[in-house]
């Protein structure tokens, strides 16, 4: 048997960037949830996939609206990644964003976005996994540096020299 607390230490001893996967609740407000569970997939058909926690209460919602946009979040988003980490259902009140032409809500300062269509649903363990096919890039005009999540904490990428 696996012991769940090495596991976790181990898993957080490698970096990975961190997103904020965004859609629509019953009254067209956003909410989302925050992943660094996120990987691409496929280039043709162009695949991305994220595993969100069955309990997410956002969870629910994805898979019944059967759309969602992805951030890749700058280094300076930690407010967002926190807040749609929460349970709270009022996680995204304090958080800008517009409604793209595809329907998703977009927040503002994503290094990129990937808006997406539900492919597929894949059970994994106390996580699902989620396949979204690609139905729109957005990327900013100007280079943002990019949000890394490891060992427990988030913050920007620092350059490479």
């Amino acid at each position: 048997m696996i012991d769940p607390n090495t596991y976790k230490e181990v898993m957080a001893s490698f970096p990975s960037g961190v997103t904020v996967v965004t859609t629509l609740d019953a009254d067209r407000q956003i909410v989302g949830i925050t992943a660094s569970a996120f990987s691409a997939l496929s280039l043709d058909p162009a695949l991305v996939l994220f595993c969100p926690n069955y309990t997410s209460n956002t969870y629910p919602l994805l898979v019944k609206n059967k759309q969602f946009a992805i951030h890749l979040l700058a280094g300076e988003m930690q407010p967002h990644a926190f807040a749609f980490a929460s349970k709270d259902k009022e996680k995204a009140r304090l958080h800008e964003w517009e409604l793209s032409e595809l329907g998703n809500p977009l927040l503002k300062g994503a290094t990129a976005i990937i808006e997406c269509s539900l492919w597929r649903e894949y059970e994994g363990g106390d996580h699902a996994i989620i396949v979204g096919e690609v139905q729109n890039l957005i990327l900013p005009q100007e280079p943002v540096v990019p949000m890394i999540y490891h060992k427990g904490k988030m913050g920007a990428l620092p350059a490479f020299c």
